[in-house]
């Protein structure tokens, strides 16, 4: 398979992709009932406010003339005005977009390296205890909503314990890292500027692990049905037989193998927290693309909810072809077809 040829083939098709989403997208939040316009000239607003209001934004215009003009306006670059924060949409991404993927990738992190080897336990572990457990724990993480996990960590470990802040990326009295990715653990750490960098630590840790918590649960229950599969294989007896270790018949022959499948779920897995996310971050109060989507929707703000939609559907097509480029490479079967 010419891996070139068909990470442009895919790209290629992200497009008709976003077409759909952007026309799903924005049928719906036109077709919720209430008046961005009205919402924005607020209570005290005279009928001029309002009309300038639906010209500022095109609301006067037919819904499907309305969308004519956002594709055409798109492909130009411009993804619109927030009527909320009076700012372009891509500004407004540009904002708040990093709080998100740090948020994301941390809890990805605690996810994985904690998930994977429960789940490898497990596995070798089957029908004993630490199987049993594991699966319980599993069984609780999928099944605990997000939001109330998160009221009850901050109660818990915020209010009650005083451990960690549970609210905000940053201190008040602290001042963001020097710019360079907007990812503030990345950024703090590039120029050595650690006490920003154990500020933003010490508040990220408690959402991160509320947001890993579902993601890590999903992860462990694959790793051990991928493992448990692998290890009935017959090339694991053929190991066996020829008098290999367990060690050696687990991470050599099993692991690599058990993984290929693994990592898809991962990768998918990043793009449910990107969309987990939008309520974690609304109870901690998070600076990221989550909040800003939900006070969009509460305010009927439409181009930001059009803009997120897009800008998640393009991540998660990214993720879903970097899975398949990883998959051909841990599997060459795969690369050779």
């Amino acid at each position: 398979m010419n891996i070139g040829a068909y990470i442009l083939r895919r790209l290629v098709l992200i497009i008709p992709t976003l077409i759909g989403v952007s026309l799903v997208t924005f049928t719906i939040s036109r077709i919720v009932p209430g008046d961005p316009a009205r919402l924005a000239a607020g209570a005290q607003g005279t009928p001029e406010m309002y009309e300038q209001i639906r010209r500022e934004f095109g609301l006067d215009e037919s819904i499907p003339q309305q969308y004519l003009n956002y594709m055409s306006d798109l492909v130009q670059g411009d993804w619109g005005k927030s009527i909320s924060t009076r700012r372009p949409v891509l500004k407004d991404l540009q904002i708040y977009w990093p709080a998100t993927l740090e948020l994301v990738m941390v809890a990805m992190i605690i996810a994985t390296v904690i998930g994977t080897p429960l789940g490898i336990i497990a596995a070798i572990r089957a029908d004993r205890l630490a199987d049993h457990v594991t699966r319980i724990i599993a069984l609780i993480g999928v099944s605990i909503p997000a939001f109330w996990l998160a009221i009850l960590a901050q109660l818990f470990f915020g209010l009650r314990l005083g451990w960690v802040p549970i609210t905000g990326r940053l201190g008040s009295l602290m001042d963001p890292p020097t710019h360079t990715t907007g990812v503030y653990l990345i950024d703090s750490a590039i120029h050595g500027e650690w006490d920003i960098f154990a500020g933003v630590l010490r508040r990220i840790i408690l959402p991160a692990i509320v947001l890993s918590i579902p993601v890590m649960a999903t992860i462990m229950r694959f790793t051990r049905a991928s493992m448990l599969e692998v290890l009935n294989q017959d090339y694991i007896r053929t190991a066996r037989a020829k008098g290999a270790t367990e060690r050696i018949v687990i991470l050599r022959h099993g692991l690599r193998n058990a993984l290929i499948p693994t990592i898809t779920m991962i990768g998918l897995s990043f793009g449910w927290a990107m969309g987990g996310s939008v309520l974690v971050e609304t109870v901690f109060d998070w600076p990221g693309i989550g909040l800003y989507a939900t006070k969009s929707a509460l305010s009927l703000d439409f181009m930001p909810i059009m803009g997120i939609a897009l800008l998640y559907g393009f991540v998660f097509a990214l993720i879903n072809i970097a899975v398949d480029v990883l998959y051909a490479v841990l599997d060459p079967r795969i690369s050779r077809a």
